[in-house]
């Protein structure tokens, strides 16, 4: 017999049943509400509360107001637009630092509160997936470091700047803290009249209100969190053309303008080289800031890339040493900005390529022979690879030194690994990955596997078997070409040791390879 539908008395217990779903589903989701905040992560496994699941940010707006006293908190606002790609009844914001007023989505108040480093927001209504969202968070933001915090704002002599890396520009502003999800970014910054504003991207105005200037910028391609810089001080702000019209600005100390002038002037010229490498260069506009502060490191914000002023003036550092340092930091703005990690595990890619880069154009500029750092590299790297894990693999950071991942085994020991590919597969097949792979990931984010899918299509075999143990083993594989190589525990540690200073953000400069930067500044 077909089924029918009967009305009468059939039809009541249906509505019932109707009923009972509907209060049943309701209880769900009124449990789920009552539900205690806790702080989310994308599952990072060197940070695994970093970042937040359920929407893909495309753009931020950040307003700060500052008060001329960097050890006062500054008032600002941040807006975030984003696309949720989950239905969501609350969401998460990584945001550690700072006191929060007051928080809308999409122009209705929300409620809110904080769980771990997170801020957790619930709008007044859900948010159906594949929603086009603006979440509004009146806050402070201290430049004052919290204890056991490192990284946000840097109190200089004057005023402040940024460094975000790896896992603080939570301690800035809200925001969806890991490279893996890029944005636009609008920075306005209003500062009483004597102080000059900077920051990522091109500027959009300078408004004078009463004896204050709201200056605005934008970036004009995506940026990770960690790569955003806010210069606030009384600076002076050099300007010239790079190669193609590339307009280039460096932010240094107003009164230090015509000393450091030599080395500014290194900069279209640096981006040549590297444009003679690997391509055009990335972004719209490129420069150094110079800040009146102890670091330890320089850190590649994206197209305003951090120095500490003292490296440019003091007699310790040869010449040529800063030279390489300055060149890290510029390769950053391919490797680790334009193509950013999708996990803080692939950070050898930015590390090793900017070492790599620092390393060539020592070489051929100043013959200082990269065979002979990649050999001393090699002598050292089992123990790097004991003490911090291979390239691909490093170990976690230390309880409270969260940009203790910088460590040797992610600079020359990564710089290692590529030195040990060129040798595999050739130059010229190696050159061109390097193109190839800016290319391909400009704007975007990229992983180890990508890498090594690449490095195998240009070199026409399958090079898992061969990057498997360079990045991931425990021991050191032999070099090939120099079956002499030895490493041990004892090795001499590569030359750029002996100048105390390094080229990556993190790693202090007391354990620095005697050729690069130190840290952030090309973490």
């Amino acid at each position: 017999m077909p089924f029918t539908l009967r009305r009468g008395r059939n039809h009541r217990p249906l509505r019932r049943r109707k009923a009972a779903l509907l209060a049943s589903a309701v209880s769900v989701c009124l449990l789920a509400a009552a539900a205690p905040a806790e702080p989310l992560g994308v599952g990072d496994r060197l940070f695994p509360y970093l970042g937040n699941p359920g929407y893909d940010v495309a753009s931020y707006d950040l307003s700060f107001t500052y008060s001329g006293k960097n050890d006062k908190p500054l008032r600002a606002v941040t807006t975030i637009s984003a696309w949720t790609t989950t239905a969501l009844d609350r969401l998460n914001l990584d945001f550690a630092h700072g006191t929060v007023e007051s928080v809308e989505v999409d122009g209705r108040r929300a409620a809110f509160t904080s769980a771990g480093e997170d801020l957790v927001v619930t709008p007044d209504h859900p948010l159906p997936r594949g929603s086009w969202t603006r979440i509004t968070v009146k806050h402070t933001s201290d430049p004052v470091s919290a204890k056991g915090q490192d990284g946000g704002w840097v109190r200089t002599a004057d005023g402040l700047a940024m460094a975000n890396q790896a896992d603080a520009a939570h301690l800035v502003f809200p925001c969806n803290d890991h490279p893996s999800d890029k944005a636009m970014f609008t920075v306005r910054v209003t500062a009483p009249d004597d102080y000059t504003v900077v920051a990522n991207g091109l500027p959009a105005g300078a408004e004078r209100v009463g004896r204050a200037t709201t200056w605005t910028y934008r970036t004009q391609h995506p940026m990770a969190t960690e790569l955003a810089q806010v210069s606030i001080g009384r600076s002076a702000v050099v300007r010239r053309e790079g190669p193609h019209g590339l307009p280039v600005r460096d932010v240094v100390p107003a009164a230090d303008r015509k000393a450091l002038e030599p080395w500014l002037a290194k900069t279209p010229g640096q981006i040549a080289w590297l444009e003679s490498k690997v391509g055009a260069y990335p972004f719209e506009t490129y420069g150094v800031l110079m800040a009146q502060a102890s670091t330890g490191f320089e850190l590649e914000t994206q197209t305003l890339s951090l120095f500490e002023k003292d490296l440019f003036t003091k007699p310790a550092y040869p010449a040529w040493y800063v030279d390489s340092i300055m060149v890290h930091e510029l390769s950053h703005q391919w490797f680790g900005d334009s193509v950013s990690p999708r996990t803080w595990s692939d950070v050898w890619l930015n590390e090793g390529h900017a070492t790599w880069y620092e390393s060539l154009y020592a070489q051929e500029k100043e013959k200082r022979s990269m065979q002979d750092r990649m050999k001393a590299a090699y002598g050292a790297s089992d123990r790097w690879r004991a003490e911090g894990g291979p390239p691909a693999r490093p170990k976690a950071p230390a309880p409270g030194q969260k940009i203790s991942i910088f460590r040797p085994n992610i600079y020359d020991g990564a710089a290692l690994v590529l030195y040990a590919l060129r040798q595999e597969i050739g130059t010229p097949a190696f050159e061109r990955l390097e193109r190839a792979w800016v290319r391909q990931h400009r704007d975007s984010t990229a992983t180890t596997a990508d890498f090594v899918r690449l490095a195998s299509a240009t070199a026409g075999r399958d090079l898992t078997g061969f990057f498997q143990p360079w990045l991931y083993g425990e021991k050191t594989p032999p070099m090939p070409g120099h079956p002499d190589w030895k490493s041990g525990r004892n090795a001499k540690e590569p030359e750029r040791d002996k100048h105390g200073k390094q080229s990556g953000r993190s790693r202090s400069r007391a354990e620095a390879p005697g050729h690069g930067h130190a840290g952030p500044g090309g973490k």
